[in-house]
């Protein structure tokens, strides 16, 4: 599980084989072998007995911003990646398979997108044909992806404007479907306008630690991926 600290004044440190949180009156215990990371989102403290004992049990540590954004990580010094890895990475990023890669993703990423307004739609029989034309817009996306050839050098911004393009159909599918309390307009970030938004923005702050572990621990070069996509 995700330890959260997302409590002003909270104070996390070691006790034995179990991390201590401290806030207020409140004091728990938690079993590092319960725990896959931690996460701290406002003025917290914890001592550094906690940071090597989160080290030593491979728990990584995670800064979040105010809005949900990571902006430091505490890990292994151990990870890291080979030159071979690196150099691979550096190919791909300027040859077909960059291309293929990014377009696989994106096309996964509307694919899911799609799934999901399918759900909802078999629950909600009065929305059946407005979500089918967003669905099937979204389709039309993936068929522009899937018949795009070139580099990815020369077709980036292409990739970059169907994505854009979908991701505001699938938002604007799930505003007209939400009660009228959480209805929003389109996506906000910095800060979060309504109430799902916020929601939104501090899930994606999750996630991107996740996935950042994830290509840290593959020996990633997050300068490459950022190319990439």
């Amino acid at each position: 599980m995700q330890l959260v600290i997302n409590s002003n004044g909270a104070y996390l440190r070691k006790k034995n084989n179990c991390f201590l949180v401290k806030n207020d009156d409140r004091v728990f215990e938690v079993s590092a072998k319960k725990i896959d990371s931690i996460l701290i989102t406002t003025s917290a403290y914890l001592s550094t007995d906690a940071i090597k004992f989160a080290v030593d049990n491979n728990i990584d540590i995670i800064f979040l911003d105010y809005f949900g954004n990571p902006y430091g990580r505490v890990w292994h010094s151990k990870l890291g990646s080979t030159t071979l890895i690196r150099r691979r990475q550096l190919e791909s990023s300027t040859g077909d398979k960059g291309l293929n890669l990014a377009k696989e993703w994106i096309i996964c990423k509307i694919g899911n997108n799609i799934d999901f307004l399918k759900s909802l739609r078999n629950s909600r029989p009065k929305k059946e044909k407005m979500l089918n034309g967003h669905i099937i817009s979204l389709e039309k996306n993936i068929y522009m992806l899937q018949k795009m050839k070139g580099l990815l050098e020369e077709k980036r911004n292409s990739i970059m404007a169907i994505e854009g393009m979908a991701g505001k159909e699938y938002f604007k599918a799930l505003s007209s479907v939400i009660p009228e309390r959480f209805k929003f307009k389109g996506r906000s970030r910095s800060p979060a306008k309504d109430e799902f938004n916020c929601l939104l923005n501090y899930g994606y702050g999750v996630l991107y630690s996740m996935v950042e572990k994830g290509c840290i621990l593959a020996g990633a070069c997050c300068q490459t991926l950022n190319n990439i996509v």
